[in-house]
């Protein structure tokens, strides 16, 4: 099986990348979406949402990153495909599934789910620029508004020769409430000759084993689950290869946090820290119960040395 690290804007970027794929059981991360309009983007705009680029693409840990585009013109895409992969990314993906307004209003995101068509001349367009060798993948969801036209959108990414497809299994207007729809999968990837990766509500190893019976997928994406369980992944591998994972304690995840890059950013201001922190904390809660006290605790703090000096208290090494 492959875990995906799925793309979620503002909150999964470089230093949460390295910091998960530190902890491991990825095998492959999708960078936040990087806007495209009608031209081709400068490099150092790649090399802001995707610094791995100076690695050959790969995290810290060894982990291939893939940059993900959104937009409308197929053209304007095909060509900032063929630069992100000649800069080092790990193929191409391309956003049909984000829910935000901003990004609907400008005809970029989900509400291309609602046109097949047009998602089909894109990914066509893309595939055809980017060399073979490099992969073209897609994310999407079931639908717009609903679930109707969902075979026809993954219809069109298989036909226009995407390698591969990850379904998070819920509507737009879904948004991200429970459930997933995983059992509506099958039906839409039966005969189809691509790699599908089920995405959406994997918060603990049983969610995991319930997605791949449902979707019938072997391969997952994970995002929120991620962020609140920052082991799940290595938690998830070690259970599907038979072996032996303790987990990591509240004490350790803390340790994780002192030592990634959000830590030592000197291009950040003495904010930053903190505010990442308890930003990381809200996901945290869910899965460790100090986590509110912990945010408690370090509310009214600014600097990265105040903060840094209540995580110091109760870090341990794993």
């Amino acid at each position: 099986m492959k875990l995906v690290l799925a793309p979620m804007e503002g909150v999964v970027d470089f230093k949460m990348r390295q910091l998960l794929t530190d902890i491991g059981g990825f095998d492959l991360c999708v960078t936040e979406f990087i806007r495209v309009v009608d031209a081709r983007l400068p490099d150092k705009v790649f090399h802001r949402y995707c610094p791995e680029l100076n690695n050959n693409g790969y995290t810290r840990a060894g982990t291939p990153v893939r940059i993900q585009l959104l937009g409308q013109v197929a053209d304007a895409l095909a060509e900032n495909a063929v630069k992100v992969v000649e800069l080092g990314s790990h193929g191409v993906d391309l956003n049909f599934g984000c829910p935000a307004k901003t990004v609907n209003r400008s005809k970029g995101g989900a509400v291309l789910l609602k046109d097949p068509e047009h998602m089909y001349e894109i990914i066509k367009s893309v595939r055809n620029a980017v060399p073979q060798e490099h992969q073209v993948s897609a994310k999407i969801r079931l639908g717009f508004d609903d679930d109707s036209n969902s075979q026809e959108i993954v219809d069109a990414v298989v036909s226009a020769g995407a390698n591969s497809i990850a379904i998070h299994a819920r509507t737009k207007r879904d948004g991200y409430n429970p459930p997933a729809y995983w059992e509506k999968i099958p039906p839409l990837i039966k005969g189809k000759s691509i790699d599908v990766v089920a995405n959406g509500e994997i918060w603990q190893v049983s969610d995991a084993i319930l997605c791949q019976q449902r979707s019938t997928c072997t391969d997952l994406m994970l995002g929120r689950g991620a962020l609140s369980h920052p082991d799940l992944a290595k938690k998830i591998k070690a259970h599907f290869n038979g072996q032996q994972y303790d987990g990591l304690k509240w004490e350790n995840i803390l340790y994780h946090i002192i030592h990634s890059s959000m830590h030592h950013d000197p291009s950040k201001d003495e904010k930053y820290f903190a505010s990442r922190t308890k930003q990381w904390l809200g996901y945290l809660k869910r899965e460790y119960k100090q986590a509110s006290t912990l945010f408690d605790e370090i509310r009214r703090l600014k600097t990265k040395e105040d903060v840094s000096l209540v995580l110091n208290k109760y870090a341990i090494a794993p």
